[in-house]
């Protein structure tokens, strides 16, 4: 029998040859595929640390009943049924996320006491930048507020978002409760040492020091008052905010009060009070 012969062809052997050398790649030729995602942490960098809030509490049903009695005394001689229990409600702010910002309102007018305000706002900071946390940037906002106080606040957060309050204590020089006190108590510490202002000199007497715009010292992570008098002399309106910070949340009370008789002017002490009294009470509810 005659054997076939085949002619060799150079050019098929080096074809198969770098076909094969296709199929099986080599483990160091470095052609893997990337699955990092754009603007993603690497393992290796460490994430700034999420707020402790993730909602917020509805804020009309935070003010218990009686507070607002305090506040507002015109709801209660509302007449009607109906209308009162509206005013008791209050009245909610506009807002597309409820999860990240909730207000709500209440006013009372009345013949006899006036006319009061109440507004509550509640605000959930979030960080879109993995190197800040929410904490910090929450704080950021806080310190701009305070800014336009006419307060000037320390910030205690460091920008890449590792707290500085976790470590240092609440008295270090570097901390923002540290300055509140100081700010709180030093102006009327001097004007007593001092024997009070000069008359004549037109100064803001020891009382008046205390009531003017400060930081708190008792109020969450930290916190400020203003207290703003404006409008006619023949009706002055009298407005108390009160602004605290906790972890990513800031809470804001603002009391606005309108004397009804001309030239009298609303207390500014027993408003803050009030104001301060309301606050403390949120900080328990942002607690739970």
């Amino acid at each position: 029998m005659q054997r076939k012969s085949y002619a060799y062809v150079p050019g098929v052997a080096v074809l198969l040859t770098a076909l094969l050398a296709g199929c099986t790649g080599s483990p160091d030729s470095g052609d893997g595929a990337d699955d990092s995602k754009p603007g993603e942490v690497s393992a290796s960098a460490s994430a700034a640390k999420p707020g402790r809030y993730r909602t917020l509490p509805e804020p009309c049903a935070q003010p218990e009943r009686a507070t607002l009695d305090g506040m507002l005394p015109g709801i209660a001689e509302v007449p009607d049924q109906r209308q009162r229990e509206k005013a008791y409600e209050g009245t909610a702010s506009a807002t597309y996320d409820t999860d990240r910002r909730v207000g709500c309102s209440w006013k009372d007018d009345s013949a006899e006491g006036g006319v009061h305000r109440l507004t509550l706002d509640f605000e959930r900071v979030v960080s879109y930048d993995a190197r800040v946390s929410d904490d910090a940037r929450a704080e950021g906002v806080y310190v701009a507020k305070a800014g336009r106080a006419g307060l000037e606040v320390t910030p205690t957060e460091s920008p890449e978002g590792s707290a500085s309050s976790d470590t240092a204590s609440p008295d270090s020089p570097g901390s923002s409760k540290s300055a509140s006190a100081s700010a709180s108590e030093s102006p009327s510490k001097e004007k007593k040492e001092k024997g009070g202002a000069d008359a004549s000199s037109g100064a803001p007497s020891a009382d008046e020091a205390e009531l003017g715009p400060r930081l708190l010292g008792d109020l969450g992570d930290e916190a400020f008052l203003n207290d703003v008098l404006a409008g006619p002399e023949a009706a002055q309106r009298r407005t108390v905010t009160v602004v605290f910070r906790t972890s990513n949340a800031l809470v804001t009370v603002e009391y606005e009060a309108q004397s009804a008789l001309s030239g009298e002017v609303p207390d500014s002490k027993e408003m803050q009070d009030t104001a301060r009294e309301l606050a403390q009470k949120l900080v328990g509810k942002f607690g739970e």
